[in-house]
């Protein structure tokens, strides 16, 4: 991905090295297949208090290599972010709205929001009740490492993707989501929660889409590097890594073959009426 140089959000609080108190476990490879399942790439589908991880020993300090490294992670964190500001101000201007920018919270090893206390074994994820997004930046080594989804563009899909759960927020659908699970079953509301990510990757396509015909950001296999991680972190896979079954009921972000499915069709179409995950039959 074309991105340095480019401009970087102000939207960002940055937590790095801020425990509040107590810290998290910090490894994530472990932690990272518990919450997964149903915790992974957040969004509203997480309960309103996020698991709390218990107490640890402090981690290692970071080498200057470590260091520089993480702080030119945060860096391109920060000009994704800003591509999406871009892109979704314009498309909600088009419609004859306003958008209204989310913030990204950088943190380390546990972090405070409004959907409670999260370590960064749950993934990065977005909270509705703050309208912020949160990562935790070891996240993009456990990507490339443990999910083989090397890759920029791999990190740039779900930064996109948890903005794609503040446009839901913005357009109602977040609400509605919280209305209806005190309505259905368990399992009825997963099959809702799979159309809530699915259709959070739609978006991540489509502001793909947009980012590339704004700002020509884009290199060869970057499209590629966003599917593979699209394909890495479906429900089927994760599950049948964890536990060694698969079990459909319990799926909340949908296959990985669905997962990419909708990524692709964002990005090819670039039109977010296409992307009505609620209503395709295909999902019922």
């Amino acid at each position: 991905m074309k991105w340095l140089g480019d401009r970087e959000s102000s939207n960002v609080e940055d937590r790095r090295g801020i425990t509040g108190g107590h810290v998290a476990a910090g490894g994530g490879i472990v932690g990272i297949i518990i919450y997964l399942i149903y915790a992974f790439m957040g969004g509203t589908g997480m309960p309103q208090q996020l698991p709390q991880a218990p107490d640890q020993t402090q981690t290692t300090p970071q080498t200057p290599e470590e260091k520089a490294a993480d702080d030119q992670q945060a860096k391109f964190a920060k000009v994704v972010l800003a591509d999406t500001e871009d892109v979704w101000t314009k498309l909600f201007s088009d419609q004859g709205k306003t958008y209204q920018d989310p913030t990204l919270v950088l943190f380390t090893d546990q972090v405070e929001s409004s959907c409670g206390s999260a370590s960064s074994a749950a993934g990065p994820f977005y909270c509705p009740g703050d309208r912020k997004l949160y990562l935790d930046l070891s996240f993009c080594k456990e990507l490339r490492e443990r999910f083989k989804a090397p890759g920029d563009f791999a990190v740039a899909y779900v930064i996109a993707h948890e903005v794609g759960h503040h446009i839901q927020n913005l357009n109602g659908i977040s609400a509605k989501m919280e209305r209806l699970r005190s309505q259905v079953s368990k399992t009825e509301y997963n099959k809702y929660s799979v159309k809530l990510e699915l259709q959070a990757d739609f978006l991540a396509g489509v502001w793909a889409h947009h980012a590339n015909k704004m700002k020509n950001i884009l290199e060869p296999g970057d499209i590629e590097e966003a599917l593979k991680a699209a394909n890495a972190i479906g429900d089927d896979r994760l599950q049948k890594e964890a536990t060694g079954t698969v079990v459909p009921d319990a799926f909340t972000h949908g296959t990985s073959a669905q997962r990419a499915y909708w990524f692709k069709k964002g990005f090819e179409t670039g039109d977010m009426k296409q992307g009505d995950t609620f209503n395709d039959p295909s999902l019922n």
